[in-house]
């Protein structure tokens, strides 16, 4: 259960970089409280209210799987990535997504060719919230659900 949000727990090299993940997908939640039954571990749905200005904020969106969000998602996973969004909004990189990265990082596909493959998958939706100012001010957490 995480009622009181924080960057810090994040682990690094994450799609979008360390920061606050949420979705508005019930099902994509659900898929990845799954990971942590399978490891034996409690797993909870958290829902929050998340309500931003955005004009009042620093925030990098991506609408599709396209080369600016392949080369910051092959930034943040290398540990390179240096910008100051609050916000990032875009894709999240779901099992078919995940094949065809780790085959572009590990050089078996050019740019070109794991580009190719990603036109095809249609982006489901993450919100990375990398500032703590931004969780203070605009995230409040409603219900928690084991599942």
């Amino acid at each position: 259960m995480v009622s009181k949000p924080d960057t810090l727990h994040s682990r690094d090299y994450l799609d979008f970089g360390k920061g606050f993940y949420l979705t508005t997908i019930h099902n994509q939640a659900e898929k990845y409280a799954q990971r942590f039954i399978r490891r034996q571990q409690e797993a909870w749905i958290n829902s929050y209210e998340f309500i931003f200005e955005p004009t009042d904020w620093n925030i990098l969106e991506f609408v599709s799987y396209d080369k600016a969000w392949l080369d910051f998602v092959s930034k943040c996973r290398a540990g390179e990535d240096e910008s100051n969004y609050d916000l990032v909004i875009g894709g999240i990189a779901n099992d078919k997504v995940i094949q065809t990265l780790d085959r572009y990082f590990e050089g078996e596909l050019s740019e070109k060719e794991a580009l190719g493959l990603l036109k095809y998958e249609k982006p489901n939706n993450q919100y990375c919230i990398r500032s703590q100012r931004m969780i203070d001010a605009c995230l409040t957490h409603i219900d928690s659900t084991r599942i």
